[in-house]
């Protein structure tokens, strides 16, 4: 809306009632967490980065200076911080998807290239995570 202020599907609303983290995610989306969740995933991400690498500490600027705490209102609707409304290109029309421990935001039209993306690719991608381990 008007006030960068987005309403969280029902069927979340629960597990989101204690706060959320909104943060870039990696591709033109933005990302919703759980605290706590939000915690593990950076830690694990970048936990064991070696901090005398530049690329390491670009990566944990990234995430730490792009991610914001905020709560839903009574409305059951998130403020989504303009410079995160930027990196997901994200307007009227956002489709709320789950992505394993977080909701990401896309654009309309940025998903469904996404999503078009994905459906070809998630074969090879199956099987060369599966050999991976």
């Amino acid at each position: 809306d008007a006030k960068n202020r987005l309403t969280v599907p029902r069927a979340f609303r629960a597990a989101l009632s204690d706060g959320v983290v909104v943060a870039k995610g990696i591709e033109q989306c933005v990302a919703v967490w759980i605290p706590a969740d939000y915690e593990r995933f950076v830690e694990g991400a970048l936990g064991d980065l070696n901090p005398l690498s530049p690329d390491a500490r670009r990566l944990q600027r990234f995430f730490s200076a792009n991610a914001v705490e905020t709560e839903l209102d009574a409305a059951g609707r998130i403020m989504v911080p303009g410079f995160l409304l930027e990196h997901g290109s994200l307007s009227k029309e956002v489709v709320v998807t789950g992505a394993g421990p977080c909701l990401e935001l896309w654009d309309r039209e940025a998903w469904a290239t996404e999503n078009q993306r994905l459906a070809a690719d998630v074969i090879g991608i199956s099987d060369a995570l599966g050999r991976a381990g």
